[in-house]
């Protein structure tokens, strides 16, 4: 067994011990880490079938950390992940935007039976995400694009190998060397028979684009909340995450935290340092989460 640096091994155990499910039940947390490392070890190159909830598996690797969250503690992004279990219907429609591997497609289509449009950037990892979809046979609920969202449609350089910080290359980084390009589209033009009624954008920065193609679908009633991660990356393209903040505000729609145990959600003074979910017709979307079923992780239902 291949021994993980100490920084990369006290990074995940800090993510264990900060995670609300990880801390709680920190023992299986960390058998759950050391029986990864061991079989991932042992077939470093080969993907492997991981039971992730409610009869969903997914395929994971050595080094795919967007995946092996959810193999450590249940849900990697526990708050945000739980909030679209406890939210989404069978027959919604889900927008994965940035999809990765493909962690919240799964949770939509296959356990919440919504239709979900997820769409990846790298090709690599778009691989990924189909192999996960035709391993749970949701060919017919969930639809994967390959190509990045953005303002307009047009083509633009991708970086590789960087696991879930793959991200378009800005003009700063315009001789990176590890790149493949890829087609754009705007959220607005794809073709959907039901709008949205949750998205999700992960986009390493480039949420601004995002959202400047998407300003029709902003204005459906039918689109509740946004779960969109804000952390300060928008910096390497000169963009300023608050004037994000200040679009969805226009919007109508507000950040909030959700408490998956109380199924609560807290309004914020403004978005978060990761994800914030924000949220319009509030009243609606916590009558929702308060009649979902509860969902079983960790040996906890919630």
């Amino acid at each position: 067994m291949t021994a993980l640096p100490v920084g990369k091994i006290k990074r995940t155990f800090g993510f264990i011990l900060n995670h609300p499910l990880g801390k709680r039940h920190p023992l299986k947390a960390f058998i759950r880490f050391l029986t990864w490392q061991l079989q991932s070890s042992m077939q470093p190159a080969k993907f492997i079938v991981k039971p992730y909830i409610a009869g969903i598996n997914f395929y994971a690797r050595k080094g795919l950390t967007g995946i092996t969250g959810n193999i450590y503690t249940g849900l990697h992004e526990f708050n945000d992940m739980a909030f679209l279990l406890h939210f989404l219907r069978p027959g919604d429609v889900f927008l994965d935007i940035g999809a990765n591997a493909g962690s919240y497609t799964l949770l939509a289509s296959g356990v919440c039976n919504a239709k979900t449009i997820a769409i990846e950037a790298s090709a690599n990892t778009a691989a990924i995400t189909a192999k996960n979809i035709s391993l749970n046979q949701l060919e017919n609920k969930a639809t994967l694009i390959n190509a990045a969202a953005g303002a307009r449609a047009g083509i633009l350089t991708f970086s590789k190998n960087e696991d879930t910080t793959n991200h378009i290359i800005s003009a700063d980084e315009s001789q990176a060397t590890d790149v493949e390009t890829v087609n754009v589209i705007s959220v607005d033009s794809i073709s959907l028979n039901d709008k949205p009624a949750l998205i999700k954008i992960d986009v390493e920065g480039f949420e601004t684009e995002v959202l400047k193609g998407m300003t029709d679908t902003l204005k459906q009633t039918t689109l509740k909340a946004i779960i969109i991660e804000l952390n300060g990356s928008g910096l390497r393209y000169g963009f300023n995450e608050d004037d994000i903040h200040q679009t969805l505000l226009s919007n109508s729609f507000k950040p909030y935290q959700y408490d998956p145990f109380k199924r609560e959600l807290h309004l914020m003074d403004s978005f978060g340092s990761y994800n914030t979910i924000y949220c319009r017709d509030v009243e609606f979307i916590k009558a929702r989460v308060k009649a979902a079923g509860g969902f079983k992780i960790m040996g906890e239902t919630i």
